[in-house]
């Protein structure tokens, strides 16, 4: 049963005390309402990939009462802080560089090297942020592929029963989802249109490229490239056995002969094995290159559920290299 939580204190407080427990709960920014669960959390995160049936792990935007929360976990340069100081809290998200000891969890980040963040506007939203004293991570409050929620019936339509609670602020003022501009590269990238206009941000930036400007240079950005951070290890897809010089990843009862193994789910949980893909392709990457291994099997992911997000964040390690 979905809770629906007034925008008053007491809806705020149990919001946030569902959020800092693992729950999930949708929320109105000024853009859209957002999915939330604790961004610091792998199985929080996880419970929204299930929940969403988003079949990708894509990168999701964490959301913080203030800028220097946000610069707490992503390393800003002086352009992040100009964009910062003109347009938060606000419709833009900025992709930065993790910071040393980030707590963002790697789910919630894609395994990317870098982290998106955003203070969004709103009394009702900042309170709840600052209740929760921790990342929010929130993609839009919907099923994946269709169409965002602007307020609460909407979501309510299509998670009811999926998610523990709507905290109710109203309709959203903007109704399309924020910016998000990359400056981890040498200039700024526009990775979605948004409610903060390319114009304006050329006020502080200069010119503004999208990525189809240079599709075949493209750097590292989330969910752009078939194959991006990949292990060092070869990946071998759907594996009903291990050779003598491979690592396992393992799903369900693990397959006799390897040596080295990282179980993702030994129940054959999928939510479970969300969780803990990408610290178990970390590890087997690292501690496999050690032992002088040369490839990481992994055995088969049911083709149902967070089981096709798996699949995709698997083929794309898998996918061969850029030369």
């Amino acid at each position: 049963m979905t809770e629906r939580l007034e925008a008053n204190d007491a809806g705020i407080a149990r919001a946030a005390a569902l959020l800092r427990a693992g729950g999930l709960v949708a929320f109105g920014t000024e853009t859209v309402y957002g999915l939330g669960a604790d961004a610091t959390s792998d199985v929080a995160v996880a419970r929204i990939f299930a929940a969403k049936e988003r079949p990708r792990f894509n990168p999701l935007i964490s959301h913080f009462p203030d800028a220097e929360s946000a610069f707490a976990e992503a390393a800003p340069d002086e352009l992040a802080r100009r964009l910062a100081e003109r347009f938060w809290p606000g419709p833009l998200t900025l992709v930065l560089p993790r910071r040393p000891g980030c707590t963002i969890s790697d789910l919630a980040a894609a395994g990317l090297p870098s982290v998106a963040v955003r203070v969004p506007r709103g009394a009702v939203t900042t309170a709840l942020l600052r209740a929760v004293g921790r990342p929010v991570a929130a993609p839009s409050a919907n099923l994946s592929g269709k169409v965002s929620p602007s307020d609460a019936y909407h979501v309510l339509r299509g998670l009811s029963g999926r998610i523990d609670a709507v905290l109710d602020s109203g309709p959203c003022p903007v109704g399309v989802e924020s910016t998000v501009l990359d400056l981890t590269g040498d200039s700024p990238v526009l990775l979605r249109p948004g409610g903060v206009t390319v114009e304006a941000l050329a006020e502080i930036c200069g010119p503004v490229s999208h990525p189809d400007d240079y599709a075949d240079t493209l750097p590292a950005a989330p969910g752009r490239l078939a194959s991006h951070y990949a292990p060092g290890l070869t990946v071998r897809l759907d594996a009903t056995e291990v050779a003598p010089d491979e690592a396992l990843l393992a799903f369900g009862p693990a397959l006799p002969g390897g040596g080295l193994t990282w179980n993702l789910s030994p129940e054959g949980h999928l939510d479970e094995a969300a969780s803990r893909l990408f610290a178990g392709l970390r590890f087997l990457d690292s501690e496999g290159a050690r032992r002088g291994l040369a490839r990481i099997a992994a055995m088969p992911i049911p083709r149902t559920g967070l089981g096709l997000a798996i699949r995709d964040r698997l083929r794309r390690a898998a996918s061969p290299r850029p030369g």
